[in-house]
């Protein structure tokens, strides 16, 4: 066998096997928005007040407007919050600053 017919034969291998591992893992690759973990300047993207709108420029910890992605269904067990439960905290906090 010739050394450009190993290398071929190698080559189809490994990407064969690539492409037989490739639904396996996209069946584990769930994930959900998990507000109220992100440590600061690791946020996934843009915050629910809207002051930014990328990855990366959340100014404190576990702000309750910013988020990560997580694998589905991690979120309560890291003390995360849903979407709903995040707007819902923001608005008591809101709430609040108007009153005093």
């Amino acid at each position: 066998m010739n050394q450009h017919t190993l290398i071929t034969s190698a080559a189809a291998s490994l990407m064969s096997l690539a492409l037989l591992s490739t639904p396996a893992l996209a069946q584990n690759t769930a994930k959900e928005k998990c507000y109220g973990i992100a440590k600061a300047g690791q946020n996934d993207c843009g915050n629910l007040a809207g002051t930014h709108s990328c990855a990366g420029q959340s100014k404190v910890d576990n702000d309750k407007g910013e988020w990560k992605y997580v694998a589905a269904g991690t979120c309560k067990s890291m003390s995360g919050m849903s979407m709903e439960e995040a707007k819902g905290g923001m608005m008591k906090k809101d709430d609040m600053q108007k009153k005093s």
